[in-house]
This record gives C-alpha cells, structure tokens and sequence, in this order.
C-alpha cells in the first residue's frame, strides 16, 4: 500500500485503534471507552465512539467478532474488536508522520 492509497487516521481515530491494541482480547465498546478516559485522559460520548468504531470497520482498520449474547443485555450481542494489518499500516504512517514533524522540536514540546 502506497502513502496515497494508506488510509487517514485522525486523531480520535488513533486514540481508539490504540485502545483495541492496548485491551487485546478484552476489546469490547465499553472497555475501550474506559481505556480512552484512564489512559489518555478523554471522555468519550458513547454515540461518538460507536461512530467511530462503525467508521473504522469500513475503512477496513478494524474488524470485530460478535459474542454470545446474554439475558442481562437483553439478548443484545457484543462485539470484540481487533486492529487489522491496515489498521496497523494506518497507525505506523500517522506516527511516522507526527515523528517527522516534530523532529528538531523536542525542546519545545517536552514539559520542564
């Protein structure tokens, strides 16, 4: 995949990837949204994280797998959620990308 053809991640959408990486087999909506609020210090609208998760699926950086259903969600599924190959393509482009501008600048963006 070309630099062209590598999807766009902004950076809410970085912040979720990263989650569903960090979570492992334990990625589920609720988890993630948790992950978001501890770890990057990010209070996330559940509508506002289902939106992004359905937007990753159909850029193909993200996949899920439908669980058992139980009686206390009211027969309602869950999803687990696992980053793809090109979900992690995506992520080493935006990274590289942010590593690239801000080389020469760490002075200025390290806390003192």
């Amino acid at each position: 995949m070309s630099r062209k053809d590598s999807p766009y991640v902004g950076e809410f959408e970085q912040l979720v990837l990263l989650a569903v990486l960090q979570l492992g087999t334990e990625a589920r909506a609720l988890d993630i949204r948790k992950e978001l609020d501890e770890q990057a210090n990010r209070q996330t609208a559940r509508g506002a994280l289902y939106a992004t998760l359905e937007r990753l699926g159909g850029k193909g950086l993200l996949e899920w797998e439908v669980e058992e259903t139980t009686p206390a969600r009211g027969g309602l599924p869950r999803r687990r959620f696992v980053v793809t190959k090109t979900g992690l393509k995506a992520l080493r482009t935006s990274r590289l990308a942010v590593t690239n501008l801000s080389r020469g600048l760490e002075h200025m963006l390290e806390e003192s």
